[in-house]
């Protein structure tokens, strides 16, 4: 991949589309295609010129950087207040430098001492390209950043796109939502402190799109916190959208000499959903994933939640972990419950010390017991959580969100630390560190289970400040955590999804996909996540937990949690020696498939909400093997005999596989065009296929 200068305009190529971008004769930034490649010699300005008194030409152009005032009404991606009380920014072209793949594109404000970079990434194995803003203070005062996004986009053609988000909840993560805008400002956001169950940070946006089909703009933003998503269509019918930190409760003081990078924006153009999905879960794997485990297989996982909730104790966790290495687990990892005064979630949170009533001989007992059984020990922590009843709050109630002249709100009994204090980071740092320093833990689940209130924070100056230093605290956390014990895994869960961005993918190696593990939930939590999201970091649990639905067999779960990186959270302790043995088989087969999951692509083939049954392919680099899952709930009135059409492989190879009781050859070419048939008429109806390339 590269980058072309072609007198100031900039043409960023991958093996699919360019994206170009360049200046204009005032100096202006500007926006000039995103699509198909053209020769280089096309690309040149193209001038609006006066609209009238109402309609400006600022208001016509695109640009990669809208900054707020002149005759700018339309949405901007950054504002500032200057200390003299001036409001707007007025930029001039102020140079570029191209260093392999990277762009930098600068401007610098007409009269105050601004800099902005735009800042643009390609790469060579990868059809995503990177952008980021970086904005400079050069002076003495504070520059104050009332907005400050990281990168708009201005969408091809005049004819109204659909935008596909997700307007989910606790327990329904990633429920995918379609919507046409055709005039005004669409937005998504979170205003909870994290990235939230809710909307995501993202845009997907498309016209005639399906899954193998169609131009499908797409862009993911690198970041956990409160975030914003504004579309936006005009009278002339130009689509543009602004993605970054959510100016909602938002300011950033920049003082003099300081320089500040806004999240990244990974984006790119692929045909269908299908390639997008593809393009972005091998995008993690070879750069954002934290490199030491990004080609590492997650180990499957055994959690002791749901088996003994805050009930824990050396004795009923070795029989967990005895119970959990018979089967196959590979990682044990005891959850809520082993620290402070915790027998519930009223007290304990803050106190990260081994309870000595359940562990009179410390946690080393156990791990050894876990160590013993051929397993990693793994433990969960909540590190931006205290209770009020607890020793750390009874010590420092100022180290919470709080005002004085209000009552703090309790959300799951518990309030939030206020992360922007460094006496609350060493502390947070300084107990974990201690905890993986003196015991022998592989992996810590990082949890987070309530979003901010009582914002106050009096150790701010602008006390606006708080939502992203609070995020760039955890990442910095976890970062030095990491860099300190390069052998310990960290996952990333905040009461389920609440968390499940790219943010959180740079820093932590897996996420929580959803505190809902019923499987046939689960069938669409999951198919919403892999939209935009990789497969690899995604942990799906076979659990006991019934209630949100009917029962399900256990064979059902095993295998709607297969698609992801394979877990279990059930009470061992009550399964029968049929289940004991059905478990172990399926670990051992999901270990032998594990890397064609984690690593291969995925094809959705049929969608549980709109088909009434749900097909994944996922295929391995080479096309030589492939791992087919079919999953049914119920089919109404016995209809569902279809032909199933398998797409992934290749057209001229010849592939062998068996299917009800039959042995099928087939070319790649048949497969996707023809299919096999298909019935699915019997209640929770499953099926996983391996389908060998013959040689």
């Amino acid at each position: 991949m590269s980058i072309i200068n072609q007198n100031n305009i900039f043409i960023i190529q991958t093996n699919s589309f360019h994206y170009v971008i360049g200046t204009d004769k005032n100096g202006t930034n500007r926006f000039f295609h995103w699509g198909k490649p053209c020769l280089v010699e096309d690309y040149m300005p193209e001038y609006n010129g006066f609209i009238n008194s109402n309609h400006t030409d600022l208001d016509g152009i695109c640009q990669e950087c809208s900054p707020f005032g002149l005759t700018m009404y339309r949405n901007v991606d950054i504002k500032a207040r200057f200390s003299d009380g001036c409001r707007e920014i007025s930029l001039d072209y102020n140079g570029y430098n191209i260093d392999g793949n990277r762009l930098e594109f600068k401007f610098k404000d007409k009269h105050y001492p601004l800099e902005i970079i735009l800042n643009y990434l390609c790469y060579d194995d990868s059809d995503i390209v990177t952008k980021w803003i970086t904005v400079k203070n050069s002076g003495c005062d504070d520059i104050v950043f009332e907005k400050l996004f990281s990168g708009e986009f201005s969408l091809p053609g005049v004819k109204p796109y659909k935008f596909r988000n997700t307007n989910g909840s606790w327990g329904a993560e990633f429920t995918q939502t379609e919507t046409l805008l055709d005039g005004g400002t669409l937005i998504y956001e979170s205003r909870k402190g994290t990235s939230s169950h809710t909307n995501s940070p993202q845009f997907v946006a498309y016209q005639n799109a399906d899954e193998k089909s169609g131009n499908v703009y797409f862009a993911v933003l690198e970041y956990s916190g409160n975030f914003k998503v504004e579309a936006s269509r005009d009278l002339y019918g130009k689509t543009r959208v602004g993605i970054g930190l959510n100016d909602f409760d938002f300011e950033y003081n920049l003082k003099g000499g300081e320089v500040f990078d806004t999240p990244k924006i990974h984006f790119g153009l692929t045909q269908g959903f299908g390639e997008m999905s593809r393009t972005l879960n091998r995008f993690a794997i070879n750069h954002v994933f934290p490199k030491n485990f990004a080609r590492t297989p997650l180990p499957v996982l055994y959690n002791s939640w749901e088996a003994t909730y805050f009930n824990v104790s050396t004795a009923e966790q070795s029989r967990l972990a005895e119970k959990a290495a018979k089967v196959g687990v590979e990682l044990f990892v005891m959850d809520d419950g082993w620290f402070g005064e915790r027998n519930d979630d009223h007290a304990g949170l803050g106190d990260w010390f081994v309870n000595k009533e359940k562990f009179p001989n410390g946690l080393d007992e156990l791990i050894q017991n876990v160590n013993n059984c051929g397993m990693d020990f793994g433990i969960w922590v909540e590190p931006e959580m205290v209770n009020p009843n607890s020793n750390l709050y009874r010590a420092h109630p100022d180290w919470t969100y709080h005002y004085d002249t209000r009552t703090p709100s309790e959300l799951r009994n518990q309030l939030v630390l206020n992360m922007t204090k460094p006496e609350v980071q060493k502390y947070i740092y300084n107990c974990l560190n201690d905890l993986l320093s003196n015991h022998n833990i592989k992996y810590i689940k990082w949890d987070m289970n309530r979003p901010f209130s009582e914002t106050g924070c009096e150790n701010l100056e602008n006390p606006k400040m708080l939502w992203y230093l609070h995020t760039k605290a955890v990442y910095d956390l976890v970062d030095r955590l990491k860099a300190e014990h390069s052998d310990v895994q960290f996952e990333c869960c905040s009461s389920g999804g609440g968390r499940a961005d790219w943010g959180a993918f740079r820093h932590f190696y897996m996420i929580w996909t959803s505190d809902n593990t019923h499987a046939i939930d689960r069938l669409a939590i999951q198919n919403g996540y892999t939209l935009t999201r990789p497969v690899k970091a995604m942990r799906a649990w076979v659990t006991d937990t019934e209630g949100y639905n009917r029962n399900t067999p256990l064979e059902f779960r095993f295998h709607v949690a297969m698609r992801g990186s394979l877990s279990l959270g059930g009470n061992m302790l009550k399964y029968s020696q049929e289940d004991m043995e059905l478990s172990k088989e399926k670990i051992r087969f999901y270990k032998s498939i594990r890397n064609i999951v984690q690593f291969g692509d995925l094809y959705r083939l049929l969608n549980i909400d709109k088909d009434e049954i749900s097909a994944d392919i996922y295929v391995n680099e080479d096309k030589s093997k492939a791992v087919l899952f079919i999953a049914s709930v119920n089919t109404r009135c016995f209809k569902k005999s279809i032909p199933l059409f398998i797409d992934g492989l290749d057209d001229g190879k010849i592939y062998s596989f068996e299917f009800n009781n039959q042995k099928i050859i087939k070319s790649g070419a048949y497969l996707k065009n023809v299919g096999i048939p298909l019935e699915a008429r019997e209640q929770f109806f499953n099926r996983i296929i391996i389908i060998d390339e013959v040689k």
